[in-house]
């Protein structure tokens, strides 16, 4: 059995540059209100990363645009989540 890790390389991520498909709506919540910031360790993809003042920072590249940052949020709707445009984002390979 692969690693997650391994797995996840076969995937191919087309940026969208200057156009992310993901913000945060205010980071400020995520640093007073949200207590557990579980997007950090819940994201699949590892697109979430708390820095050293423990604001949550979004990097999209690799994003898997499979919706659980949005579920992980719903107390505090602080995602703003669309599909990418067309031809950008997570282009998946199996086998």
């Amino acid at each position: 059995m692969s690693k997650i890790e391994e797995k996840l390389f076969q995937n191919r991520y087309r940026v969208d540059e200057g156009r992310s498909h993901i913000q945060i709506i205010n980071p400020a919540v995520c640093a007073d209100d949200c207590k557990t910031q579980s997007c950090t360790f819940a994201c699949p993809a590892g697109c979430y990363a708390a820095d050293e003042q423990g604001a949550v920072v979004l990097t999209t590249d690799g994003c898997l645009e499979c919706g659980t940052c949005r579920i992980i949020c719903a107390e505090h709707r602080n995602v703003q989540w669309d599909y990418p445009r067309g031809g950008h984002g997570i282009l998946f390979k199996f086998g």
